[in-house]
């Protein structure tokens, strides 16, 4: 059990990589908070994971609001009494277009979630995190922030910004004893894959697979196992780590 006993919140863990991290954190002894916009999707995950012996309970909330990201580390501590891990995993993308193409509003959005939901819960989880004397990030960004693909652009610099944020985090935040991690994950088999194509169909999906040396698109579990190694204490002299999890695309 490599997270016994760990308190953890997971945004965006209605489905995808979400869904992929708080199910495995549970299995290795977390207690987890299933965040999520939708609520039909988090109770689901949530059941999933009580079903099976294991902690889980769902706090419904958008990472781009400063409220309810308070009120989302609010629910942690209550639920479980402390707060030792937060996975900004929530993530957004426009579709795959020439960047004129995107709206202010789209631009906005994506900044918002994928961006600024660093920002607020850093705000309100370090002061967490410093009382009880250390606590541990994991930021979910992309290889898009690492080898940009045409038709993502705005994506893909939000997703640097999660890299840049992330290094710059782990430096200030090493004295309190607050680690902070990257995952660049490759496209993979959730709901933002067909954004990400532009279009799902066999020859856009085999365009995108010969990009990867390994052979396929990455699976939640990937990025689950990933995301526990830098979670757990068997990393517990890494910080400031943008892990590739891509199967060799950023080669």
């Amino acid at each position: 059990m490599r997270l016994q006993s760990k308190v953890v919140i997971v945004t965006g863990a209605g489905s995808g990589f979400g869904e992929g991290i708080a199910k495995r954190f549970a299995a290795e002894g977390a207690k987890v908070v299933v965040n999520d916009l939708n609520l039909t999707n988090a109770t689901r995950v949530a059941a999933e994971i009580t079903d099976r012996g294991d902690l889980a309970e769902v706090c419904i909330g958008d990472v781009a609001r400063d409220a309810e990201v308070a009120a989302l580390v609010r629910f942690a501590q209550q639920a479980y009494g402390r707060l030792d891990i937060v996975v900004n995993n929530a993530g957004i993308s426009h579709r795959n277009q020439p960047l004129l193409d995107v709206s202010e509003d789209e631009f906005d959005r994506i900044f918002q979630v994928n961006v600024k939901s660093l920002f607020l819960t850093a705000r309100h989880a370090v002061p967490v995190f410093r009382k009880q004397g250390g606590g541990c990030f994991v930021n979910v960004a992309s290889t898009a922030g690492v080898r940009p693909r045409p038709g993502l652009t705005w994506y893909n610099g939000s997703k640097g910004a999660v890299i840049t944020i992330s290094k710059s985090m782990a430096v200030e935040l090493a004295p309190d004893k607050i680690r902070v991690n990257c995952l660049n994950p490759v496209a993979g088999e959730t709901a933002l894959l067909a954004t990400f194509m532009g279009e799902d169909t066999p020859a856009r999906r085999a365009q995108f697979v010969a990009s990867i040396p390994l052979g396929r698109f990455s699976q939640p579990r990937d990025i689950a196992n990933a995301a526990l190694f830098l979670a757990s204490d068997d990393a517990d002299f890494i910080t400031g780590v943008c892990l590739e999890v891509d199967g060799g695309r950023c080669v």
